[in-house]
């Protein structure tokens, strides 16, 4: 008897592409697929490809708990509540999680991120650590994916920083291996649909791990255009993120970013998403070809 899969957030990019290779990929029959969102509405597509799509809002448990009814493995999908100034996000999340045991979920899947500690110079760390700690005490069997910085990521810099020849950074000589989305989703998917019972956590990062600098060249390299990095402290960078138009918070998110990568806790490389997915997974050199229309804007 076929598991019945569910994925939180489905309506956004990671859970969408989730859910399509649940059914693509992994050839899950939809029936065996529930999608939830805030928004049903939203989701259309999938319920007419035969997914249960269910409404699900993290502010409200038990809307949750009615969701996660006769679902066998659930991921939660963090949420977008980056809000520095409460701890809404970590409550979100442990909702989903006393959801998920009241409702009899008999695997629970998480997307944290590398790293996630306290000491994390990343502001939001705390809620992902906050969550995986509640994973481990629910008793629930887990697999929690750490997953590393996305390649599109890097729409939020570098058009900019491609158009004025300057790429301002306070990472230094810090190392990232930028992962594809799709391949992410790739791998989360074939992890939900193998029925594994053990607790794992994996690292998920793309195939190689790159400074700045190096980065830069690349992008020069593919685009045509020069451009230079330049090195500024924490605080200088974040001026100029709000200059540019950012909130505050917002800004001060992306230049802990940096800081996080010039601490050199999201250097590590890892076969992750090529082992739970099967395939390789995109280079940044495929990224940077594939999306160079855009990055030129």
């Amino acid at each position: 008897m076929t598991e019945n899969l569910l994925v939180t957030g489905a309506s956004g990019h990671l859970g969408r592409a989730v859910v399509n290779h649940l059914l693509d990929a992994q050839k899950i029959p939809p029936a065996s697929v529930i999608a939830t969102t805030r928004n049903p509405e939203n989701l259309a597509d999938l319920a007419a490809r035969g997914v249960s799509v269910r409404a699900a809002d993290f502010d409200d448990q038990a809307s949750l708990e009615k969701a996660f009814t006769g679902a066998d493995r659930v991921l939660i999908i963090s949420t977008g509540e980056l809000d520095l100034k409460s701890d809404r996000r970590l409550r979100q999340h442990k909702a989903a999680v006393a959801a998920a045991k009241a409702a009899g979920v008999s695997h629970l899947l998480y997307t944290s991120m590398p790293n996630p500690e306290p000491t994390s110079p990343v502001l939001f760390a705390g809620d992902h650590y906050g969550t995986e700690q509640a994973i481990k005490a629910s008793g629930i069997p887990y697999t929690i994916f750490r997953n590393g910085w996305y390649q599109e990521n890097l729409f939020l810099a570098l058009p900019q920083a491609i158009a004025s020849g300057k790429w301002y950074t306070s990472a230094a000589d810090g190392r990232i291996a930028h992962v594809a989305r799709d391949d992410m989703a790739a791998a989360i998917a074939a992890s939900l649909a193998s029925g594994s019972k053990e607790s794992q956590i994996y690292t998920l990062t793309g195939p190689e791990a790159y400074t700045t600098t190096e980065i830069a060249a690349m992008v020069s390299d593919v685009t045509g255009k020069p451009l230079e990095v330049i090195q500024v402290p924490d605080e200088a960078l974040t001026e100029g993120v709000k200059a540019a138009g950012l909130p505050e918070d917002f800004a001060r998110i992306i230049v802990s970013f940096d800081a996080n990568t010039r601490s050199g806790r999201i250097a590590m490389v890892t076969d992750a998403v090529e082992t739970l997915s099967g395939r390789k997974p995109r280079t940044l050199k495929q990224f940077l070809e594939a999306n160079k229309t855009a990055l030129l804007g």
